[in-house]
């Protein structure tokens, strides 16, 4: 049974990515895999000081949230964000997730299907392209990781207006049961 990992990033309640992460997580369950969907709202997750002591330890040096959460990333088969988009990017918190990440690059990772599930109040598909670049920037430095899919859920700006759009949660949705 795949262990699916949920990171949804949103700093806000009700958030529109977090709609999205939902229904990824009720597709995979329907699916039969073992999900588990960690919120970054209440984490206290620190910039990385790029001292570099990760790549000799298992983790960073760093005492906050960020060593758990890396540690079911690089234990999980496949690894789902779900982030709001700002000024066409990933949400910051998401970035310094990624960066504090870093013990994963020399661990046995057992990741291999990245998935990106993107809310943006502009309604244009390309509103996306930054998330997607950032977070393929990331894969690249895993080479038996790959971004397997995408939902760009434009369009959502107020909590909750992802609910107006249920083609966009239907995808998500979709795209958690065929993981």
């Amino acid at each position: 049974m795949k262990k699916v990992l949920i990171i949804s990033v949103s700093l806000r309640k009700n958030s529109n990515s977090d709609l999205l992460a939902q229904q990824f997580a009720k597709g995979a369950q329907e699916a039969g895999y073992q999900v588990e969907t960690i919120s970054l709202r209440e984490k206290n997750i620190q910039f990385c000081t790029g001292c570099m002591a990760c790549l000799k330890a298992p983790r960073c040096v760093i005492r906050d949230d960020a060593n758990t959460i890396v540690e079911k990333m690089g234990n999980a088969d496949v690894i789902c964000f779900a982030t709001p988009v700002y000024y066409y990017e990933m949400a910051g918190q998401m970035k310094t997730l990624l960066d504090r990440a870093n013990p994963l690059f020399s661990a046995d990772y057992s990741f291999r299907d990245i998935y990106l599930l993107t809310a943006s109040a502009e309604a244009e598909d390309s509103a996306a392209d930054g998330p997607i670049n950032g977070l393929n920037g990331w894969i690249a430095c895993f080479e038996n990781a790959h971004l397997a899919g995408v939902v760009r859920g434009g369009g959502a700006n107020d909590p909750g207006d992802m609910e107006k759009l249920p083609l966009k949660l239907s995808e998500a949705y979709e795209m958690g049961k065929s993981i």
